[in-house]
């Protein structure tokens, strides 16, 4: 049971906010408002931390939930089968990507991924809730929200389904936040989105904003920060790639790029726009140090760093892949993210760095 809202959690969401604008996230007196506003332990009432090594809640009831709830954290709020699958995540995340919306009053918002409700709440406070739409894959998690944001006094639209299928025609989109992660963007979310309207979108391991031009193309650049969401799924489903146990036969030569080098958060970030879909493992020795690391992908490719060599398997040779991407990436001087932008059509998409002639290297795994 969560706790009503009160003279500590108003403290709490006032301090909050403080932070987020000190930090330099909350940039608008509409944004700052919701989130002093908007008590994210009624959409939060119980999360999930990990302790040797199971799952266990965390409520009002337990020590320091007020603090993690009111903090500037992403919790886990679903698990399935042992995996996350849901969550709230990180406020300042949340609401830099809320201010890159630039919304407007009486501006019509959709949301993909509904989550908790926190996020739809935080929208319903700025633009009131007849102006938006949220949609949600998993129906039970719809369900619970639309009941919180009935509790908090809002009734948006609620809907469960799938937000890649796109949004209803009777709701006209001027702006579209989704806070669950693609790797590829589906054109058809975005169908419902005006002329001129802004599509703020996690793409890999980045954060795009978008544009709709009046031909239908989506284009703009990624935020400068990092990006770490849940990825998009199927309800029911934990939303990972399969790892290719029977990946074969392989072939082996010498490593020419360090494990260390491809890890590193802003390769990792453009190691992201040229692969495509991947999931990726590191393996340490009792010391910490990263001793092999693996790579694979939907296809069934497998590349796997080990001693030196890598051994290969699969339609795409990961391992090449990275490497001439990250060859690329140096010969530009190690640009920052905020350099990186997204072309989006029905046809086709490719990312690219300052200007869309200059793409980013990719697999042919990747829709280009």
């Amino acid at each position: 049971m969560s706790r009503p809202d009160n003279e500590a959690t108003t403290a709490l969401r006032l301090a909050l906010a403080r932070q987020l604008t000190n930090d330099g996230v909350l940039r608008s007196t509409g944004w700052r408002k919701a989130v002093e506003e908007t008590p994210r332990h009624l959409y939060v009432p119980v999360f999930y931390r990990q302790a040797n090594g199971a799952w266990e809640p965390v409520t009002a009831e337990s020590p320091g939930y007020f603090d993690a709830v009111y903090g500037d954290n992403a919790l886990t709020t679903q698990v399935t089968d042992g995996h996350s699958t849901s969550s709230s995540s990180q406020p300042s995340l949340m609401l830099d990507m809320l201010e890159a919306l630039d919304v407007e009053d009486g501006d019509k918002v959709g949301e993909g991924a509904t989550g908790t409700g926190y996020n739809s709440g935080l929208i319903c406070h700025r633009v009131g809730d007849r102006n938006l739409i949220t949609i949600e894959v998993d129906a039970t998690l719809a369900r619970i929200a639309e009941a919180r944001l009935r509790a908090c006094g809002y009734t948006p639209r609620v809907v469960a389904g799938d937000a890649r299928d796109g949004f209803p025609d009777d709701f006209p989109l001027d702006r579209l936040i989704v806070t669950c992660g693609f790797d590829t963007f589906p054109y058809a979310l975005a169908k419902g989105v005006r002329r001129g309207g802004v599509v703020v979108c996690p793409l890999g391991r980045g954060t795009a904003r978008l544009v709709m031009s009046g031909n239908g193309v989506l284009e703009g650049r990624f935020l400068p920060g990092g990006s770490y969401f849940m990825k998009a799924r199927a309800a029911g489903a934990v939303g990972r790639v399969p790892y290719p146990h029977d990946a074969g036969p392989f072939t082996a030569r010498t490593a020419g790029t360090d494990i260390a080098l491809l890890r590193g958060e802003m390769f990792r970030f453009v190691g992201s726009l040229a692969l495509g879909e991947f999931s990726d493992a590191t393996e340490l020795d009792h010391d910490g140090s990263a001793v092999g690391y693996r790579v694979w992908t939907p296809d069934g490719s497998l590349a796997h760093v080990e001693g030196g060599t890598v051994r290969q398997a699969g339609p795409r040779k990961l391992w090449d892949v990275l490497e001439l991407a990250h060859t690329w990436f140096q010969s530009h001087g190690n640009p920052s993210r905020d350099r990186f932008g997204t072309t989006i059509s029905p046809h086709r998409q490719f990312h690219w760095l300052d200007e869309p002639g200059c793409r980013v290297p990719s697999g042919a795994g990747a829709a280009d």
